[in-house]
């Protein structure tokens, strides 16, 4: 069976950088986006098997992303986790009302993004 594949989209190099390490590490194959454009555009390319998602980006947000990607026949199956500084309950409630699967607030700790990624990925 091939490695499961991860979409990470954050605008920050960095958390993009982190999390990508932490995954591979774990034998997942990683690709990325910047922002939310280049998510939807990469979820139809790449066909991940779990998208984590950042919330505060340039053009769309998470929120939209999730949202678009959830209703759309051909993506509604593919599940995001969104991972974001937005900790309010208002906010985890309304991003799962979007589609999300998971909501994990950042600092993300590694084990549970790594627990929550490997529920999801087929």
């Amino acid at each position: 069976m091939p490695a499961c594949k991860i979409l990470v989209v954050d605008d920050s190099p960095t958390e993009r950088f982190f999390l990508a390490e932490l995954l591979a590490r774990k034998g997942y194959t990683v690709i990325t986006a910047e922002n939310g454009a280049q998510a939807i555009e990469k979820v139809r390319q790449e066909r991940p098997d779990v998208v984590l998602m950042d919330v505060v980006m340039p053009g769309p947000n998470g929120f939209q992303v999730t949202r678009a990607l959830a209703r759309d026949p051909d993506t509604q199956d593919i599940p995001v986790i969104l991972c974001t500084s937005k900790a309010a309950e208002s906010d985890r409630i309304w991003g799962l009302r979007q589609g999300a699967r998971g909501y994990l607030v950042k600092p993300v700790r590694p084990e549970e993004l790594l627990a929550r990624v490997a529920d999801l990925a087929h």
